[in-house]
Formats: structure tokens, C-alpha cells, sequence
């Protein structure tokens, strides 16, 4: 019999009014603000009531590096949120809203697979409550407002080939990356180069999703950087009056979206930054406010761990004094098969020996997570064509790196299959074993921070920096930026920057291309081998196969 499609299964679920999701975390009626009957924010104001609660567990989903053999994050966070709530746990999970980019390209959704995902699943796929949007316009309109403050004489005496602030669109277009604006003329402006970055790598979206609440957000807004003076003095986004405008495009955007699983489990889905270019998690309101409202909160982070688990330590969880109890580590058969050297057409056949190859690449981020002092425990998302002696191979590889891998069938049968990782989950979660630890205190050198995580988390020889990029770095510092944490941006495919070097390589250097500074998200970005800000689409992309049916459903999301 055919396996049922993600969007069959979405299509099919049972949902419950959301004003029950929101009964069931104690949240009334009248603080869910409805974007029709299966979706919501919570209000500001209940957020705010919350304060003197206490925290539930905070659970950490990551994974190995990514391969086109799949490993299934999301799905596995919300088939343990399940579980969770299957051996009578108080549970609820937060994840990160979908891009379109990614949808029309090659990526599809960020719902979760099988049955382990979040509903509605189209919607949130697509437009959902519209934050995307809010993000969009409000970054555009502060470039709007650059131009327009330099076409009206320019007060600020800002240096037109120094304006750093760019412009976004929630879609992958190449063409984008780089152009002349302001052309045909002195009515349009002065020309001058710039670009198009995706919605996710905005600052806007990073300043979202760590802001506290509105006011931390403008203070945060204004703190941007757009550009310079001749004399390199800084020009903030306050400079330019925006902030304020910005905030209230952002004022819904800025609260938290509830929606549910299949299982109806309580899902927090807010704010969207990628992990290769950008931090990579939900956003800190979603995050803090389900801690006030479950026992345990599982969340995810983007790509392997070597990005968004290290992005959620040393940014998120630094910023938001927050501290996981347990990292789950999300591995298959087949991305360690695929690791060990076996091609994608061959994955079907049993090879016990690739398997025990690839685990290097596990065994790594195993390391890396235990060294921020924090308990791991590794979920083999199950897929058909495991063998016994392969998920034996993995299993033993695994208790040999003082860890456990639990077997998990959520994907086939939601969270009845992901009851045993629960049940671990929630047993060292309970314990209290956890010691967490940032990788690098905040007054080292921003130099020495991104070479610690080159050196400890990706197990580079050393970071290549041209003599300007360190000049750069040490202005910053002098400027009262040094106490930031830094931002890896870098190819997801490997621990080098070589998205072809699979599984654990050793004796290579990170190239650090360009460093930028987010004064208002609180970090530097630094720019690694060749990583684009602006994806561009596949050959052959998802859109080419996404449609309506006769029946005016969708089809072709996954």
C-alpha cells in the first residue's frame, strides 16, 4: 500500500479550535488574537502577565550535517513533543516559520514529515500570519528612507558608497544579489551599487526574533547600522527616523503564532532566521513564553549542529539567559551511510561498514553538544529500508561516545513511535544534570571567537583573514562592540567550508570572506567560504510542481 503523501496527512488531520490549544496551556480566549479557526498569536499583554512563573525544561532538537538522504529535524521535535504528551508530560514545541524561498526551491516546508508534523500545514508553508511580510516591509522601508534622506540633500552627510543597508525579498533570486539602483536620472536619485539579500539574513529578523518586547525591539531597530559618513562615523537607523515607523509595521509580527500538531500538541511557530547565514532559531518571545506555559518546550535549531546548536548556545540562549537540559541530535542510517562515501542511488543496500564510516561526522557534533556541559541523547529518525545490523552499528557507535541512540518511528507512527526518546528525554531532563556553558566568554576578542569555533566546533587548523578583515574587527572593538557574539555564516554540508567534505575532516582552514556588523541583533556576522546571502533556485525547481487541483486544493508542497 502507498505511504499517504505530507500534504495528504496534513490535509486529513482532525484539528481542534485554537482557542482549545490555547485552553489547554491556560491561555484565555481573549488574549489569542485569531487568524481564522486553526491559528493565532498570543497578545502581548498575557505575555507580560507571565513574568513571575517558572520555566519548564527546554529541550534542544539539532542534528548531523545535512544530506540529500534527509535526517528529519522538525520531524522528529514534534514526534517528541508528541511523546511528550502520549506518557502524560506537559509539553509544547517552538519552532521557526517557513521561507518562501526555500518552498519554490529545493528545500519544501518546515512543517515536519509524516505524521509528525504541524498543522496547517499549507498555510504556514506559505503566507501564514503574515510575519514574513511585516519583516519585509519594514527592512525595505529603512532602505527606502536611506535614499530618500540622501535625495533631500543629505544632512547626515552619509557616504553613498558606505551604505551597508541592503534590501530583502522572501524569495531565491540570483539576479538580485547585485545591482545599481537609482538610474534614469536626477529624479529617481544618485546610483549607486547594492543588493537584495533573502528575508531570513535580514538584521530586522535577527532583531525579531531576540527582542524581548516592543521596546527592546525599536531600541534594537534604532541600533542598526545603515552606513557611514565620510569619515567612517557610524549612521544608525534612529539617525534616519525609522525606527519608530519600523515597530509598527512590526507590532503583530512581533507576537507569537499557536497553532498545533496532528496530536494536537501546543506548537509556537515564530520568526524564521536561516542557521547558515543567519542564527538559525525561533524567536526568544515564542521561546520564553512556552517555558511559562509547559513542563518542557522542545525546540530545534537549524542545519547540523555545528551551526544552529552552536548559534543557539552562544547567541540565543547567552542573550536570553536561557539554558537547555537536554540536546537530542538527530541522525538516519542514511545520512551516516552517506557520510561514510555511499552515492544517494545506492542508499537501499545494506552497508554496515559505511555506516560505522559516516559516524564520524555524528560523533562530532556528539562532542561539540557535551562540551557546552549539557546531557545529548541521539534520535535515529527510522526510515523503511534500515537494516538491524545497520541501526545495530549505529546504536554501538554511539554507547561507545557515552551516549544513547534511541530508535524513533515517529514519522509512521507519530508520537506513540517517539515514546522511548520521551521517556529518556524527560529522565535526564528531570535529573538536572546539565552544567550549561557557553563556548567563549563575551570580552574575548572577536578575532579569537570566531577562531574558537573554527578550532572547537568545525576543527579547522586555524580562520585565513585578510589583514582589512582584522582591521575591521578591531574598530568594532573600539567602537563598544567587542562583548558581541559572532554569527557563522558558512556552507550546512560539512564542518569545513567545503560543502563536498563530508563526515569529520581534518587539516583544512576556514576563509573568512567578510565580516558585518549587526549592532542592532547584537552580533557579528562572519562570512565563511562561498556563502550567498540571496540563494538562487534550482534547475529544476519546487515551484515548477506546486499547483491547485480540481478540487482547488494545493498540490506539490511537501
Amino acid at each position: 500500500m502507498a505511504h499517504k503523501t505530507d500534504i495528504e496527512i496534513a490535509r486529513a488531520a482532525c484539528k481542534k479550535p485554537i482557542r482549545d490549544i490555547g485552553a489547554s496551556l491556560g491561555i484565555p480566549e481573549a488574549h489569542l488574537v485569531p487568524y481564522g479557526h486553526d491559528k493565532a498569536k498570543v497578545s502581548a499583554d498575557f505575555i507580560r502577565s507571565l513574568g513571575d512563573r517558572p520555566n519548564g525544561k527546554l529541550i534542544l532538537v539539532t542534528a548531523v550535517n545535512p544530506t540529500p538522504a534527509g535526517e528529519g529535524k522538525t520531524t522528529t521535535t514534534v514526534g517528541l513533543g508528541d511523546g511528550l504528551n502520549r506518557i502524560g508530560k506537559r509539553a509544547a514545541i517552538c519552532i521557526r516559520e517557513a521561507s518562501l524561498g526555500p518552498c519554490f526551491g529545493m528545500k519544501g516546508g518546515a512543517a515536519g514529515g509524516g505524521f509528525a508534523q504541524v498543522v496547517p500545514m499549507e498555510e504556514m508553508n506559505l503566507h501564514f500570519t503574515g510575519d514574513f511580510h511585516a519583516i519585509t516591509a519594514a527592512h525595505n522601508l529603512l532602505a527606502a528612507m536611506i535614499d530618500n534622506h540622501i535625495y533631500w540633500g543629505n544632512a547626515l552627510e552619509i557616504d553613498q558608497r558606505r551604505v551597508v543597508w541592503r534590501r530583502v525579498m522572501d524569495m531565491n533570486d540570483r539576479a538580485l544579489r547585485d545591482m545599481v539602483t537609482s538610474l534614469g536620472g536626477v529624479a529617481n536619485g544618485f546610483p549607486r551599487q547594492t543588493g537584495f539579500d533573502i528575508t531570513v539574513a535580514s538584521e530586522v529578523m535577527a532583531i525579531l526574533c531576540l527582542a524581548r518586547d516592543l521596546d527592546d525591539l525599536q531600541r534594537r531597530l534604532g541600533d542598526i547600522i545603515v552606513g557611514y559618513t565620510r569619515d567612517r562615523a557610524p549612521v544608525f537607523c534612529r539617525d534616519i527616523k525609522a525606527d519608530g515607523a519600523m515597530t509598527v509595521l512590526l507590532k503583530e509580527a512581533m507576537q507569537p503564532n499557536l497553532v498545533q500538531t496532528l496530536e494536537h500538541t501546543p506548537a509556537f511557530v515564530h520568526g524564521g532566521p536561516f542557521a547558515n547565514i543567519a542564527h538559525g532559531c525561533n524567536s526568544v518571545v515564542a521561546t520564553t513564553t512556552a517555558l511559562k506555559l509547559a513542563d518542557y518546550v522542545v525546540t530545534e535549531a537549524g542545519f547540523g549542529a555545528d551551526l544552529g546548536a552552536e548559534k543557539f548556545m552562544n547567541i540565543k540562549c547567552r542573550k536570553a539567559g536561557l539554558a537547555p537540559a537536554v540536546v537530542v541530535i538527530v541522525a538516519t542510517v542514511r545520512a551516516m551511510k552517506m557520510n561514510g562515501g555511499v552515492a544517494k542511488a545506492d542508499l537501499g543496500a545494506e552497508d554496515v561498514a559505511a555506516v560505522t564510516a559516516g559516524c564520524a561526522n555524528l560523533g562530532r557534533h556528539i562532542e561539540n553538544m557535551s562540551g557546552f556541559g549539557v546531557p545529548v541523547v541521539v534520535a535515529i529518525n527510522h526510515f523503511a529500508t534500515d537494516t538491524d545490523a545497520e541501526i545495530a552499528a549505529l546504536q554501538a557507535y554511539v554507547a561507545h561516545q557515552d551516549s544513547t541512540a534511541i530508535l524513533c518511528r515517529h514519522w509512521e507512527k507519530g508520537g506513540a513511535g517517539a515514546e522511548e526518546l520521551a521517556r529518556r528525554v524527560a529522565e535526564i531532563a528531570d535529573a538536572g544534570a546539565a552544567d550549561f556553558t557557553p563556548l567563549y566568554p563575551d570580552d574575548m576578542p572577536l578575532f579569537e571567537k570566531i577562531e574558537t569555533i573554527a578550532k572547537r566546533i568545525y576543527r579547522a587548523d586555524g580562520v585565513q583573514a585578510a589583514p582589512a578583515i582584522r582591521d575591521q574587527l578591531r574598530a568594532w572593538e573600539q567602537a563598544g562592540h567587542g562583548n558581541l557574539p559572532v554569527c557563522m555564516a558558512k556552507t550546512q554540508y560539512s564542518f569545513s567550508t567545503d560543502p563536498a567534505l563530508r563526515g569529520a575532516p581534518t587539516g583544512f582552514t576556514v576563509p573568512l570572506r567578510e565580516v558585518r556588523l549587526s549592532a542592532g541583533a547584537g552580533f557579528v556576522v562572519a562570512i565563511c567560504g562561498e556563502i550567498m546571502t540571496m540563494p538562487g533556485l534550482p534547475r529544476m525547481p519546487a515551484a515548477e510542481t506546486i499547483g491547485l487541483n480540481d478540487l482547488g486544493q494545493i498540490e506539490g508542497l511537501f
